[in-house]
């Protein structure tokens, strides 16, 4: 059924709540590959600094770009020790758009993400990469909440 699951993961705990359910599909069904990304946004920077100096905003974008691919590796040998195929991927750019564009062009056939479950106005303040995913994803998606157990 499941042959490629995508895992987003943004280095929180609570995002990966969502391993232990991709250990447990992807033993069930057999699936042969899984895919952990971390989006990397654009480092954005406005000229008028009040006099706090310059920020080497391309140094700065590397150095992120550099932890999240640490991150991805950690991950990726955690799931490797548990007997799965994983492969990593560092994607840039808006994490929603990004994530849905991943899918589209690599064949993936499951989402699987935590959610941070907000509601009312922190949910309209910060916006919902899980809702804005689940509203254009071409796959299934499978949303968990951290309140199920998980230890974050």
């Amino acid at each position: 059924m499941y042959n490629r699951i995508l895992i987003p993961l943004d280095s929180s705990e609570l995002a990966e709540c969502v391993l232990p359910h991709v250990e447990a599909i992807a033993r069930g069904c057999g699936v042969k590959e899984v895919i952990a990304v971390t989006v990397v946004e654009p480092v954005y920077y406005f000229a008028d600094d009040g006099g706090v100096g310059t920020i080497d905003v391309i140094k700065l974008q590397q150095v992120r770009e550099e932890g999240a691919a640490g991150y991805l590796n950690e991950v990726a040998k955690k799931l490797e020790e548990k007997k799965l195929n994983v492969k990593t991927a560092l994607l840039k750019g808006n994490p929603a758009d990004s994530i849905v564009d991943y899918a589209k062009s690599n064949n993936v056939d499951l989402i699987a993400m935590a959610t941070h479950g907000r509601s009312g106005i922190s949910r309209w303040v910060w916006g919902s990469t899980a809702e804005k995913i689940l509203r254009a994803s071409p796959v299934p998606i499978l949303l968990v909440r951290p309140d199920g157990g998980c230890k974050v």
